[in-house]
């Protein structure tokens, strides 16, 4: 505050002005460097601590949990497209309808996996349908939340896409099984591919018993035919399920019957025992068994992959 009883000669109106600029602007700017200084460290401070996971998690702006009950549907085949879904628990079916009227079961995803994609491809409406299997809980993401996250943040960015790219790869071999191989080898692989094989190196692996009408509708072919395969597959010992059972154990072995593995990191250019064994037990069940197809003993092919007219309805 200025004294102006002790100024000889008090100021005129530029000094009044001057003065004024100096008491007032000045701690204004400064003010204003301050919010803009804090405001910036606040928005680092946010950009480190971004968890993509925790994104993918949690509810928040334009994300809420929602949970279903067994046989609840997500979405419809035809809903407008306006959310992506995150498994945080349980099972998920997705189908298709064609215009006939037949269906077809598209994949069986479990947690972590994300529901309606086709959201962020830019489609208006669901090229599919999503139903529940078991009880689940889904994350449900708002189409503009998950956009406008996935441009912000590179780290999610990268886990999306990462994820979009290795289904694509995935659906385009299961293209190559339909037209390749027989009913009898793609069922095999949907009960690895269910058992994660192709991530775990265990030696068997219990998983939630899948319906053989539902089983059927992913490889492409009957019941009946499923249900002759899965016996077969139990009493040669690559399967195990109790007659009511809620689970099905697959053992490492059904590998060996599919002329393929999927080794862990730490298996890859290693013979390992486990493989080995498979061998064994696949040559064992070959020799003893000696079961065509068909069924019959003494065929010489004994998991022929040639097609036969009549298959029991076991």
């Amino acid at each position: 505050m200025w004294n102006f009883s002790r100024v000889s000669k008090p100021p005129d109106t530029r000094q009044l002005c001057a003065i004024l600029s100096i008491a007032i602007i000045r701690p204004r700017a400064q003010i204003e460097d301050g919010l803009i200084q804090g405001s910036t460290a606040q928005m680092t401070k946010q950009g480190h601590a971004f968890n993509p996971m925790t994104f993918l998690s949690t509810v928040g702006d334009g994300r809420s949990m929602m949970s279903l009950r067994k046989g609840q549907a997500i979405y419809a085949q035809g809903d407008a497209a306006d959310a992506l879904f995150v498994i945080q628990k349980g099972k998920v079916k997705l189908g298709a309808r064609s215009q006939a009227g037949r269906e077809a079961i598209l994949d069986i995803l479990s947690d972590g996996d994300f529901v309606g994609k086709d959201s962020i491809a830019g489609q208006s409406c669901r090229t599919a349908s999503a139903s529940a299997m078991t009880d689940c809980s889904l994350l449900r993401i708002e189409k503009k939340a998950m956009m406008l996250a996935l441009t912000r943040h590179v780290k999610l960015a990268n886990i999306f896409w990462a994820y979009v790219l290795a289904r694509n790869i995935r659906y385009q071999q299961d293209l190559v099984d339909q037209r390749c191989n027989s009913s009898e080898k793609r069922l095999a692989h949907i009960l690895l591919r269910m058992a994660h094989f192709d991530r775990r190196g265990a030696r068997e692996t219990t998983i939630a018993k899948v319906s053989h009408e539902t089983l059927a509708e992913m490889v492409g072919t009957t019941r009946s035919r499923v249900c002759f395969f899965m016996k077969r597959f139990k009493n040669s010992g690559f399967i195990y399920y109790g007659p009511k059972g809620k689970l099905l154990r697959v053992h490492r072995a059904l590998l060996a019957f599919c002329g393929q593995s999927f080794p862990s990191l730490g298996e890859r250019h290693q013979d390992s025992g486990e493989s080995r064994s498979a061998r064994i037990l696949f040559a064992r069940v070959v020799r003893v068994k000696g079961l065509s197809r068909s069924g019959h003993p003494g065929s010489s092919s004994p998991f022929s992959t040639q097609t036969s007219p009549v298959y029991p309805d076991v």
